[in-house]
């Protein structure tokens, strides 16, 4: 969770003055709003109220099709991921009354498939002089917290409590023990104080060895992250520490840690660190990094030596994943590690060009290790689920650049929302690769030069890349080619395209905002010998539905 100055507010909106209390219950009736932090002066809220309903996409241009965004206003991290009774809950980061960041409180969502979202009630608002900050949610099987009742499991969310009047931040906690959809806060919070304004954004999940709870917890501004273990939720005890290592540009934010399989290796996985950076990642700006090791239950030991500090792993070469966190409490049955990312960059973050709505998620992603020639590297491919969103295959199955676009001329594939699977045979020398919303002066160019072995997303000339002068570039990562072919998994939706090479050695996440007569598919090969083994599309369904 950044902290940052908040932005004027819009005109044209019914408006009308509410207390912090007041303001609270306006947007969750049910809520109990009692906090340990003392409350403070009221503070006056300005709550725009919209009477129309959403727009048409033709009126919003840049809504996803099928990436979460709410119905209107700013969002940024996403907190909270739990799975619980068959639904994906999905909170973040939320300005209920504007579109810039300011009035953190957190959104609420839910989903069956990971598809299609309904959006819900503000679950946590802003109250008492209190913003709240990113955090974590659990399912509390054994009701060690004692927030069950009726030999229900209640839902248990570990969040940032930020003070307005001077910044302090401390770790508070709330249950619901109706899936989520009204919250208590804990008369007793805040439950970890340190008086510190920069120690934030818990994450926290169940270690069945040691029979308790592990906190993972920033100290932001000194790139440090605490290790807490608690037996209730309630009372925690400081373990140890990690940190400063690999890339200390930026705040550190938005820790995660848990277990992956490392592929080809049938019950072996590795602890990744998640630390998120405010600023410094490969493409500029604030990105999200990792580390590899080894946790048992008090300290995580990263296998890096720590001769190489300054050698950073990175889970995305694009512009825009942010604070990518997991889902807890997946089923054993699935047994899967998902999570997603905050599709935007903090350093233009509030000047996209879109509205009601401003910023959204990534699509969700499935993790594992893998072993490479720098060690283990962490996998992203994309979930199976946003598959059931395909409606048109079309497929190419292999020739020379040209008779791929002469089929691609013949199919006539115009959509701004696609998925794409294209294996290459690149030449030896020069650059190939596809060009995506493509129209007669814009495209975004995802492609591959052999010659410095490194594939790269241009957005140079996507569409609308003056409202911030470091958006427009070219983002690059190394890579290599596998039995002399390389795969490119793109999804282009309405302002974006994410991009996994090689089965997710290698992910790019890439805001774009292209005009409306840029929809169109070309490949490109700057040698003749660059071929096409493969190539398929898909026309994605609208997934997202507000809820009624």
């Amino acid at each position: 969770m950044k902290e940052m100055g908040e932005g004027s507010l819009e005109l044209g909106f019914r408006v009308r003055e509410l207390t912090p209390t007041s303001a609270a219950l306006a947007l969750n009736p049910n809520l109990n709003l009692s906090s340990g932090l003392c409350a403070l002066a009221s503070t006056v809220f300005l709550a725009l109220t919209v009477a129309s309903p959403p727009g048409s996409h033709s009126a919003e241009p840049f809504r996803p099709h099928y990436h979460f965004t709410p119905e209107r206003n700013w969002i940024n991290d996403p907190n909270g991921l739990v799975f619980f009774r068959g639904e994906y809950h999905l909170f973040f980061q939320h300005n209920p009354f504007g579109d810039k960041w300011g009035h953190m409180s957190w959104g609420h969502a839910v989903s069956r498939d990971l598809v299609n979202w309904d959006e819900l009630p503000i679950a946590l608002p802003e109250a008492d002089g209190l913003m709240i900050f990113s955090g974590s949610t659990v399912v509390d099987w054994r009701n060690t917290s004692g927030f069950g009742k009726d030999r229900q499991p209640p839902l248990v969310a570990i969040y940032t409590a930020s003070r307005m009047a001077d910044g302090r931040q401390a770790q508070c906690i709330a249950s619901s023990t109706d899936r989520g959809r009204s919250w208590s806060k804990f008369p007793g919070n805040p439950v970890l104080d340190l008086a510190s304004n920069n120690f934030r954004d818990p994450k926290v999940f169940w270690f069945e060895p040691a029979q308790r709870w592990i906190m993972v917890v920033s100290k932001a501004e000194e790139r440090r992250i605490q290790f807490y273990g608690s037996r209730n939720l309630k009372q925690w005890t400081r373990l140890s520490e990690f940190g400063p290592a690999g890339s200390t540009n930026g705040v550190w934010e938005c820790p995660d840690l848990f277990p992956l399989p490392i592929e080809g290796r049938p019950h072996q996985s590795a602890w990744v660190l998640v630390v998120n950076v405010g600023s410094g990642s490969p493409a500029g700006g604030s990105g999200t990094q990792y580390f590899v090791g080894e946790f048992d239950g008090q300290q995580f030991k990263n296998e890096k030596p720590p001769s190489t500090p300054g050698d950073a792993l990175w889970a995305d070469y694009g512009r825009d994943c942010y604070a990518a966190v997991s889902w807890s409490d997946i089923p054993k049955a699935d047994n899967r590690r998902i999570w997603l990312g905050w599709m935007s960059n903090w350093e233009y973050a509030q000047d996209v060009p879109t509205a009601p709505w401003r910023n959204a998620m990534t699509i969700p992603r499935e993790l594992s290790l893998r072993e490479t020639i720098g060690g283990l590297h962490m996998i992203q491919k994309p979930a199976r689920e946003p598959q059931r969103l395909r409606g048109r295959h079309y497929a190419f199955k292999g020739g020379t650049n040209a008779q791929a676009n002469q089929w691609l001329g013949k199919a006539n594939i115009i959509s701004d929302s696609l998925e794409m699977f294209l294996e290459l045979e690149p030449a030896r020398s020069g650059q190939c690769g596809a060009r995506v919303l493509k129209g007669p002066e814009e495209e975004t160019i995802l492609g591959f030069d052999e010659v410095a072995s490194r594939v790269f997303v241009d957005r140079t000339h996507s569409g609308n890349t003056l409202f911030h002068k470091a958006f427009p570039g070219i983002h690059h990562a190394q890579t290599r080619m596998h039995d002399g072919r390389l795969t490119l998994h793109a999804f282009i939706d309405a302002c974006s395209v994410e991009c996994f090479v090689n089965g997710g050695e290698v992910v790019f996440s890439d805001l774009v905002f292209p005009s409306q007569p840029s929809r169109q598919l070309e490949l490109f090969a700057r040698a003749s010998d660059a071929s096409v083994h493969s190539l398929e599309v898909w026309t994605l369904k609208q997934a997202f539905r507000w809820h009624e």
